[in-house]
């Protein structure tokens, strides 16, 4: 890399700090902190849910996809946008309907403060899993470059350093700083990958799309795959990739924070669908940068595409070599920033949004205390720099993992989504459910969950079940990735109506969520 790519990083790492504090600098109550005051214009809500969702691995492994899987991840972007609407008209209703700050709070009123309590817990503990291996993920890019320069480091230092540059502005400013800061870090990605697809424009032979198309890297559809585990399968892709969405967009408070700092329903409904729209446009680009990296590359009888099939180089790596090593001076630079930007946004995004369940789902509704809203939004700094410090340790204790780990605990949210969803449509489907049943219910999802993702694979061929410990064979695979979250809404809503046959008449409750409910924060 040039030494001009390096100074466009720093750039960055330095501007992004600054810009927050100056945009969030005057906060002027806890509300303001956790939801915007519900001020937000949702266009700027719709490109930061987009640049929460998307992470270090999405930017770098998107493109490579092209490589294995043709355009078929499509797909299950046109799943994402199925799932959003659905949650956009039966979830988001019932969070502004009752004035919350948190996701959780629906499901206390519901149900009582132990389902909350229990939903909450698992939304940290996912978090922290999810985000801190992402925030693992984003250090790589900044080692290989202080490396490609002689300056040697550890992980953790850039973890730490990545944390403290997020956490200036996430302490500071609260979700407005890390709503219009996303924006910046959505556009520099998307930027560095229009940049790239100009950049290759120029660099391949006319009637390269006949080229692409000719050899099967323009596939958008696989009707003939296995539909139990092939994750390209199309309806496994578009009905698994729809329940996953519902899960992220509708029943995680990393995404649903966002959406409350919305004016109104209407813009919250924009922000969401609006997202699953501006979501697949962006795969669809990453994805067309792949195509032109499958001809840059040399097509099928490429060396890149011999290696990938032959499992001696991974798909991840193909745009990462052609950032470092074929780029022009200054693109090479914006992209890395842009997949750093994706690194910081996601972070800045999990502190607000712990720090706000911490608050709303956990402290008050456990100490039963009525705080003044000055000693509140102290309560919420202090729980950001909390989890910042937390996060830092927690992702520096991957840096010395392998491949396979690392995958295994950005997957965590397939034991977990089922039993936030199920748990959701149990509250809105099954009028006679108590707290018990659901909390039993929330239970068994995520065991059953783990039993199905440990144990359970299927002969490749014949589709049988088979009851095995370990990794997946030549013949024996589990159960594609996109069928978890489905899986588990199942458990949820079976057990929980089970247990609900029991009860003779409609919770109380049911009634309490329909009239609107007191401002937590």
């Amino acid at each position: 890399m040039n030494p001009v790519d390096l100074v466009i990083v720093i750039v960055y790492l330095a501007a992004m700090p600054v810009i927050g504090v100056l945009v969030g600098r005057r906060q002027k109550s806890a509300n303001d902190y956790f939801v915007g005051e519900r001020s937000m214009p949702w266009w700027a809500v719709t490109l930061s849910v987009v640049a929460t969702e998307t992470s270090t691995l999405t930017v770098i492994s998107t493109p490579g996809l092209v490589f294995g899987s043709a355009f078929l991840f499509l797909e299950v972007a046109f799943g994402y946008i199925v799932g959003r609407v659905i949650a956009a008209f039966v979830l988001l209703p019932r969070y502004f309907r009752g004035n919350y700050v948190s996701a959780y709070e629906f499901l206390g009123r519901r149900f009582g403060r132990g389902l909350q309590g229990t939903a909450s817990v698992t939304f940290v503990v996912t978090r922290l899993l999810a985000e801190g291996l992402r925030l693992f993920a984003g250090a790589i890019p900044i080692k290989a470059i202080l490396g490609h320069y002689g300056i040697h480091t550890e992980y953790w230092h850039i973890v730490v350093l990545l944390t403290a540059l997020t956490v200036v502005y996430a302490f500071v400013g609260g979700i407005k700083s890390v709503i219009w800061v996303d924006v910046i870090q959505w556009s520099l990605y998307i930027l560095g990958a229009i940049g790239a697809v100009i950049f290759l424009s120029t660099k391949l032979p006319s009637g390269w799309t006949q080229i692409a198309s000719s050899q099967g890297r323009f596939q958008l559809t696989d009707f003939t795959a296995n539909l139990l585990t092939n994750p390209y399968a199309f309806l496994c892709a578009v009905v698994g990739g729809a329940f996953l969405s519902m899960a992220s967009h509708g029943a995680d408070q990393l995404i649903v924070g966002r959406l409350l700092s919305c004016r109104n329903l209407r813009d919250g409904q924009r922000a969401l669908i609006g997202s699953s729209i501006v979501v697949f446009i962006q795969f669809a680009l990453f994805l067309l940068v792949g195509a032109m990296l499958w001809v840059y590359a040399g097509g099928k009888t490429g060396a890149t595409a011999t290696a990938v099939a032959a499992g001696k180089m991974s798909g991840d790596d193909v745009f990462s070599n052609f950032i470092v090593n074929d780029l022009p001076v200054g693109l090479a630079g914006l992209l890395i920033a842009g997949i750093l930007a994706s690194t910081m946004g996601a972070l800045a995004s999990a502190l607000n949004a712990l720090s706000t369940s911490t608050i709303a789902d956990l402290y008050q509704r456990f100490t039963h205390k009525s705080i003044e809203d000055a000693k509140l939004l102290r309560h919420g700094r202090m729980w950001t720099l909390i989890w910042a410090a937390v996060f830092a340790v927690f992702a520096s204790m991957f840096t010395n993992s392998k491949d396979p780990v690392i995958q295994q605990g950005l997957g965590i949210v397939g034991y977990t989504y089922g039993a936030l969803l199920g748990s959701f449509f149990l509250g809105l489907l099954v009028r006679k459910a108590r707290q018990s049943d659901a909390v039993i219910a929330f239970a068994c999802s995520v065991v059953g969950m783990a039993f199905l993702i440990l144990f359970v694979k299927f002969d490749k061929a014949t589709t049988d079940v088979h009851i095995r410990f370990g990794a997946a064979t030549k013949t024996l695979v589990p159960l594609a990735t996109y069928w978890y979250t489905f899986a588990g809404v199942l458990i949820t809503l079976i057990v929980g109506g089970l247990l609900s046959l029991r009860r003779r008449g409609v919770d109380p409750n049911v009634e309490q969520v329909e009239e609107p409910a007191e401002t937590t924060a």
